[in-house]
């Protein structure tokens, strides 16, 4: 297993600093980023088109009826809001308890809670089928409903969570400004504009370290809230399914998991394309990552025991019929799959040091993040074709739903779109911290300051 290395001198420090330059700056990307990079663009692109004819021909167009209104829109919001989460569990909560190896993941973390939680909020845009009227939620909405609630905490985090990302940020900001050479001008002015004119001094450093702090402590009960209000939205409408007083945790819970579960995906991507990652990014950390998942994955697995247990003993009236078609019927199939693959199988193997290394940890974080879509789906889907009132005198067609060929397109293309934004954000600034790697390997701050002056110097 690598293991951090920390310098035995000041000389030997600044010989790692230079290593961390040379290793952690953006590059230009080789043949497969550009590749990736158009392939995610043009599944946007078909996106969008279905989006036109959705705007243009109205929400016809898709599966969508007067008993399932949410499908595969909503499934996706709360899978975007479920991975956002991660910023505040390693960025706030590991930084909060002092947990050194957190360095090299905290700025993966909050790159993926940015791009999820923009496109939660854009993806529910999608489903009001008219977005021209968004603003009647802030003129006329009452503070009663749970969906103000919603989009009042997604927007608080959403605004917490740049902050939170820019803040760490700004250190390497500069250092691109000040080190990237042959850039377009374009760049420059990006990188002497968001750098707001950093120096390198100490008291900025302090500045930056108090702002983390205080927002690293007023993101942990907006966290809370916002996959707490989500599944208020769930919870305080009569549907078989919904009816918990249980759905707040549970929630919470998954969102961890599915969170913690995109970190390691991610972690495996970029030591498999950035070769010198691996030295900052090492079996420690999966090792870590892993045992991190295990807890989090028992913690969603007491949840969900509750959440279906205590209903499954009663089975009483319409919660009966919903429970049997989940657990025997149409949707079982979907439903076990989840629990195992999605579950039960990677907690069992992650117990395991050997499935704690990087590849059999990155397949278990996928079966993670497809598991936690489909649970998202299962959640919305079954519950709505099972109202308490009997569906009569309707076609057959509105007693089942389909996705449609633009859902399933603009679906895509939302997913696509948060992983566009990690991948260009890869593209132009540090992905890796290198001030917050240098204090995990020992490095103080006045070796840091003394380095980056005398670069500043040369140059």
């Amino acid at each position: 297993m690598k293991d951090i290395i920390k310098p035995k001198d000041d000389a030997e420090a600044i010989q790692m600093l230079h290593q961390f330059n040379e290793d952690l700056l953006p590059k230009k990307f080789g043949k497969i980023g550009v590749t990736w990079t158009i392939f995610l663009c043009l599944v946007i692109a078909n996106g969008l088109f279905c989006y036109y004819k959705q705007l243009k021909f109205g929400l016809s167009v898709t599966g969508l009826g007067d008993q399932v209104s949410w499908g595969i829109y909503i499934s996706n919001f709360v899978f975007f809001v479920a991975v956002s989460l991660v910023g505040s569990l390693i960025t706030a909560v590991l930084y909060l308890l002092n947990v050194n190896w957190r360095s090299p993941l905290t700025r993966i973390a909050e790159v993926i809670a940015v791009a999820c939680i923009v496109f939660a909020g854009l993806i529910i845009i999608v489903d009001m089928g008219r977005p021209d009227r968004i603003l009647n939620m802030f003129i006329y909405g009452r503070i009663q409903s749970p969906i103000v609630w919603d989009v009042i905490v997604v927007m608080t985090y959403m605004t917490i969570s740049v902050l939170l990302l820019y803040f760490p940020l700004l250190p390497g900001i500069a250092f691109c400004r000040d080190h990237l050479k042959n850039i377009p001008k374009w760049q420059k002015w990006m990188y002497k504009f968001l750098s707001f004119g950093w120096k390198w001094n100490p008291e900025q450093f302090k500045i930056v370290k108090r702002a983390i702090t205080i927002l690293s402590v007023l993101i942990i009960p907006v966290a809370l809230s916002i996959h707490t209000v989500t599944s208020w939205l769930f919870a305080t409408t009569f549907r078989p399914g919904w009816d918990s007083t249980n759905f707040g945790a549970y929630f919470v819970a998954g969102a961890f998991m599915v969170g913690a579960g995109a970190v390691i995906a991610a972690m495996y991507v970029l030591i498999k394309f950035y070769p010198r990652y691996d030295q900052y990014i090492t079996d420690k950390h999966f090792d870590r990552m892993g045992k991190l998942l295990v807890l989090l994955s028992l913690v969603y697995m007491y949840f969900t025991v509750n959440e279906y247990m205590i209903p499954g003993y009663k089975m009483k009236g319409e919660e009966a019929a919903h429970l049997t078609e989940l657990f025997v019927g149409k949707y079982a199939l979907m439903f076990w799959s989840v629990q195992i693959f999605g579950m039960i199988i990677p907690i069992i193997l992650l117990m395991f040091k050997k499935f704690r290394r990087p590849f059999p940890m990155f397949v278990i974080a996928i079966c993670v993040i497809v598991g936690a879509w489909f649970k998202r789906f299962l959640i919305v889907i079954p519950t709505l074709l099972h109202p308490f009132l009997p569906m009569q005198e309707i076609s057959e067609s509105a007693k089942s739903y389909s996705p449609t060929y633009p859902e399933w397109s603009i679906t895509f293309a939302s997913l696509a779109g948060a992983l566009l934004i990690i991948t260009v954000f890869i593209r132009y600034f540090p992905i890796i911290s290198i001030w917050e790697v240098a204090e995990e390997r020992g490095i103080e701050h006045d070796v840091i300051y003394k380095h980056l002056n005398e670069l500043n110097e040369k140059e």
